[in-house]
């Protein structure tokens, strides 16, 4: 009679990498191991030195239901509520984006753009979770940012997060649509922008992932994806300060367009693009001299 299976932190790692990549998930080792260290309170180094331990049958059914529900394609991060960004940890939740690592080139390129300039103000249009907004908060500690979103819930997210990484004092998080909330007459050093680009015929070809749970109001980016780059050129002869920057993520294939849009917007210059670190087209950036 053969002995009964001992469901060891080891077995339980072994058994859901093969599930999950059956279930066709691209990262199946990661997310179980994710999913394990959540379910136990630990860090994933921590599984490691913990393989023969059998977790209590409570926490071995918490994590057969989380493994469910990722074979099902729920989002890892949304199943454990965080996901690291530029360094930090972010929480996130449905009614945000999952921040992805192609979004740190944004970051990246925003904090060059900042150098120099002393107390420089930084308005973020379209915060989600706030990891833009947050991470450039955390690394420049003269900026003061005005983070906008048109989702209440994204906002709690954000000003959660922010709470949470100590910036929260030099954050300002404003409900509206776009530029609208922001008063007459203010001014930035910088604006940066990770707009909604994804063509609606493009949505159905996203990953499950994507596609059927993370919020199709910060992907769809209207009939050819670039609605909201056109509605960022409007606003920047009036928000950018003279001399100020705006910065923004476009998809792999939208760099003509983008280029063009903020070439045909009065006053602005210097257009230039930034590949990511796989080396795709990720960010473009634009200067305006002002008068």
């Amino acid at each position: 009679m053969a002995a009964p299976v001992v469901w060891t932190i080891r077995a339980l790692l072994t058994w859901t990498t093969d599930f999950l990549a059956k279930k066709g998930i691209d990262s199946p080792r990661l997310d179980a191991e994710l999913l394990l260290a959540h379910v136990l309170h630990c860090n994933r180094i921590d599984l490691i030195v913990r393989y023969t331990e059998e977790p209590t049958a409570a926490e071995k059914t918490g994590f057969r239901e989380l493994v469910m529900k990722r074979a099902e394609r729920w989002p890892t991060a949304y199943l454990i509520g965080k996901r690291e960004f530029y360094l930090l940890s972010f929480e996130v939740t449905p009614a945000v984006l999952v921040p992805r690592p192609d979004t740190e080139t944004l970051v990246l390129k925003a904090m060059d753009l900042l150098k120099g300039i002393p107390h420089p103000k930084v308005l973020e249009l379209g915060t989600g979770s706030g990891c833009i907004a947050i991470s450039l908060a955390h690394m420049c500690k003269i900026a003061n940012v005005t983070a906008i979103d048109i989702s209440p819930d994204a906002l709690d997210v954000a000003k959660r997060n922010a709470i949470k990484h100590n910036v929260a004092d030099r954050i300002n998080f404003v409900l509206g649509d776009w530029y609208a909330p922001v008063p007459d007459g203010e001014t930035f050093d910088l604006i940066v922008s990770n707009p909604p680009y994804i063509p609606p015929a493009e949505l159905a070809e996203l990953s499950p992932e994507v596609r059927d749970h993370e919020p199709r109001l910060a992907l769809d980016g209207g009939p050819d994806g670039l609605a909201f780059y056109r509605r960022l050129a409007m606003g920047l002869p009036k928000y950018l300060k003279p001399g100020g920057t705006i910065a923004v993520e476009i998809g792999s294939t939208q760099e003509p367009d983008v280029r063009a849009i903020f070439a045909d917007t009065p006053g602005l210059t210097n257009i230039q693009l930034f590949k990511d670190m796989a080396n795709r087209p990720r960010v473009v950036t634009a200067t305006y001299p002002g008068k």
